[in-house]
C-alpha cells in the first residue's frame, strides 16, 4: 500500500497528470498523442449536434433538417479517427486466448500471421476507399459538402492504421516468443 502512494506521489512529481480509476484500471491522459486530437475534436462536434438535434426536436419541435445527416456522418468519421487510436496502441480485439495456449513459437507465428492479415486488409481497404474517392462526385443531401471530402478523411485513417499496422508487424516479427507472451500477459493485466 505505502509503495502504491510513493509511486503516485513519484509520478505527480515527473510531471505526468495522475491516473483516473476507471472500473479498476487506471487510465492515464499520458497516454494521448497528437495523433488522437482528430477522434477527440470529432466526438465532441458530434456531441454538440446530437444534442442540438434533441433540442430542436423535442423542446423547440422543430428539428433541424441538417443535423441527422450531419450526425451519421460524423459518426462514421469517428469510427474511423477513433480506429487510429486502437491501432496506434495495439489493441484491436485479437484471439489472445488461443495464442497464450499454443507453444510460444507457435504463439509467435500466430501473432505475427494475424498482424500481417490486418496489415493487407487495411491496405487493401486504403486502395479501395482511395477508388472510391475518385469515383464520387455526389455531395450531402442537405448540406453542400462533396461526399469525397468524408471519403478521404476515411482512407487517411486507414493509411494511419495501415502505417500503425506495419510498425505493430515489424514489432512482432522481431520479437521472441517469450516477449510476446510477456506482452499479452501485459495487456491483460491492464484491461
Amino acid at each position: 500500500m505505502n509503495e502504491d502512494k510513493q509511486q503516485t506521489e513519484a509520478g505527480r512529481a515527473d510531471g505526468a497528470p495522475e491516473p483516473i480509476l476507471f472500473e479498476d484500471q487506471e487510465v492515464s491522459i499520458a497516454d494521448l498523442r497528437w495523433i488522437d486530437a482528430p477522434g477527440i475534436l470529432v466526438f465532441w462536434v458530434l456531441a454538440i449536434v446530437v444534442f442540438l438535434q434533441f433540442f430542436t426536436r423535442y423542446v423547440l419541435n422543430d428539428s433541424l433538417a441538417w443535423t441527422e445527416e450531419a450526425a451519421r456522418y460524423l459518426l462514421v468519421l469517428l469510427c474511423f479517427l477513433g480506429s487510429i487510436s486502437v491501432v496506434r496502441r495495439g489493441s484491436h480485439i485479437m484471439l489472445e486466448f488461443v495464442i497464450r495456449k499454443m507453444p510460444p513459437r507457435i504463439s509467435k507465428a500466430m501473432a505475427v500471421t494475424a498482424e500481417a492479415i490486418t496489415l493487407g486488409f487495411f491496405a487493401s481497404m486504403t486502395w479501395i476507399g482511395y477508388e472510391l474517392i475518385l469515383k464520387t462526385k455526389q455531395k450531402m443531401v442537405t448540406v453542400p459538402i462533396p461526399k469525397a471530402w468524408i471519403y478521404t478523411v476515411c482512407v487517411v485513417a486507414l493509411g494511419l492504421m495501415t502505417v500503425y499496422s506495419a510498425i505493430w508487424l515489424w514489432r512482432k516479427w522481431h520479437s521472441t516468443p517469450a516477449q510476446i507472451i510477456a506482452n499479452f500477459d501485459a495487456s491483460l493485466n491492464t484491461d
